[in-house]
């Protein structure tokens, strides 16, 4: 996997380079700010990129809007984004987007090394990986009533699992319930929320997030 990090603290990201040189991916550029990562994308076409929200010159968005004008000038190019902030704004716009090679991870709650890199992998394969925590914040957008009030305390352990990008199989696992009781959830979630079922996890969450963030 061909991979751009973007990221300002040099320790970080030099440990993030020798982190993916490690598991035999090609990092073909490290940067520190925003206008170098588009700039770098344009050179060198990645599979994914890996950026910061805030970084030079204003410390407040700029990683963030690189990864839109990624997403918008090069649509087949994942966009990882990993921080410890949740920029409401444009998260929410990166996120509805077309729901495809995207995530939004929280540093401070990646526990192990591996859930960074099935991220990575996960978004690079076409799908999404986002942090429920992420997810959550996204979510108290709302300020009329809670939608997920009507749903049950086992449709708020699916819908978590949806937001996160797991499959349905993949959320029977977790939650050591059958396909069938998951399908069942979802099919629930999506009537008790007003939204017609899509194909494809990400999709789903999408859909979701868009609802809820209207």
């Amino acid at each position: 996997m061909r991979v751009i990090l973007a990221e300002d603290s040099t320790l970080l990201r030099e440990g993030l380079v020798r982190l993916l040189v490690e598991e035999g991916h090609d990092v073909v550029a490290s940067v520190g700010d925003g206008d170098a990562l588009v700039s770098t994308t344009a050179a060198y076409q990645p599979d994914v990129v890996v950026t910061d929200v805030r970084m030079p010159p204003t410390h407040t968005d700029e990683g963030l809007r690189a990864a839109l004008e990624i997403r918008k000038r090069w649509p087949g190019i994942g966009v990882l984004v990993l921080s410890q902030y949740v920029e409401k704004r444009y998260a929410a716009e990166l996120i509805t987007g077309d729901g495809e090679r995207v995530g939004y991870l929280l540093k401070d709650r990646v526990a192990q090394v591996g859930e960074f890199l099935d991220a990575l992998d996960r978004v690079a394969a076409g799908g999404a990986a986002f942090d429920p925590e992420v997810v959550r914040r996204l979510l108290a957008r709302t300020t009329h009533t809670d939608p997920l009030a009507k749903l049950t305390v086992r449709e708020r352990d699916v819908l978590e699992k949806m937001a996160q990008g797991h499959t349905n199989a993949g959320i029977a696992e977790s939650l050591f319930v059958s396909l069938s009781a998951v399908e069942k959830h979802v099919n629930a979630i999506f009537d008790k929320l007003g939204l017609a079922s899509t194909a494809g996890y990400s999709r789903r969450v999408l859909a979701i997030l868009r609802y809820l963030g209207s």
